[in-house]
């Protein structure tokens, strides 16, 4: 068995944040979908991944372990569950860029939370690392509200502070789902941890659709309602979560949620990639600032 090790879980970090990146190209593409089912449906996939990696790999599930520390993966759950809610609602209610750049918030309430919650003081060189990875994304965000302004959005989608709340909310239950669950990361093997989640998690969205949505459980049939999906569920849930999650074993959780901030990058380099959008000249300076606060966080010791 692999011994985990801070480089490790700097790397799964940086992976599910560039991985992040696809959820709201993803999202696009299912904008007359009820935001429930969006997320009820993505994390659905995401069980079914996970199921079958572990069924593949041939690892035990581990029902005592999971029974044993049931309460915290359901206060873990409710966490997660709100957070696809905010963020998915976020998409749809104000911009992609809003809503990527607001949910990346993460960090500076992950650090309060830490401090003042689990007495985790982070150290001056993170607190810098952090500083000059968000002042990045601050960049990266004046760069493309230039570009938004001069060309108007072919399907007029307007800012709107209730999109801008939900990314915000979406940001504050996410540190809190970070610093909770380091305690059971270091408790449980990750994919017996993360199955179980996406579970519960996935039951939580479906009770909370009851007042708001009909079709929660309809399952999906079209094509072009399918594949979106399927992506979803794969990269930004069952991949990037699940990285994300794993890299609590050795990072504190403002760090984690500081490698979250390559989103925006690797959601840029997918639209050129994607759709040949050509990014703002003030992207390669914002991208540059956030890697650069990064190398501090990986700099910093154990």
């Amino acid at each position: 068995m692999r011994t985990r090790t801070r480089k490790l879980a700097l790397t799964e970090g940086m992976t599910a944040g560039i991985l992040f990146g696809t959820a709201a190209i993803f999202i696009i593409f299912l904008r007359n979908l009820n935001v429930f089912y969006i997320a009820f449906w993505r994390l659905v996939i995401a069980c079914l991944t996970l199921g079958i990696m572990l069924i593949v790999l041939g690892r035990s599930f581990n029902f005592n372990i999971v029974r044993k520390n049931l309460k915290e993966l359901l206060i873990l759950s409710i966490f997660l569950a709100l957070h696809f809610i905010f963020f998915t609602s976020a998409v749809k209610d104000t911009t992609i860029l809003n809503a990527t750049v607001l949910v990346n918030t993460t960090p500076i309430f992950s650090m309060f939370v830490s401090t003042f919650f689990f007495r985790i003081k982070p150290s001056r060189l993170a607190v810098v690392g952090l500083t000059i990875s968000l002042l990045g994304a601050c960049v990266i965000t004046c760069g493309e509200t230039t570009v938004v302004n001069a060309n108007v959005h072919p399907e007029g989608f307007c800012p709107s502070l209730k999109g801008d709340l939900e990314a915000v909310l979406a940001a504050l239950v996410e540190a809190f789902y970070l610093n909770y669950g380091r305690k059971i990361r270091n408790e449980m093997a990750l994919l017996p941890t993360m199955f179980p989640i996406y579970v519960f998690t996935a039951a939580t969205v479906g009770v909370l659709s009851i007042p708001t949505a009909n079709r929660i459980l309809t399952l999906p049939t079209e094509i072009n309602v399918i594949l979106p999906l399927v992506g979803l569920g794969i990269l930004p849930t069952a991949m990037a979560h699940t990285f994300y999650f794993s890299s609590l074993s050795n990072l504190k959780s403002f760090e984690t949620a500081t490698m979250a901030l390559l989103e925006p990058i690797g959601a840029t380099i997918l639209g050129v990639i994607l759709f040949q959008e050509k990014p703002a000249p003030l992207f390669v300076l914002g991208a540059a600032l956030v890697v650069l606060g990064i190398f501090f966080i990986v700099k910093e010791k154990n």
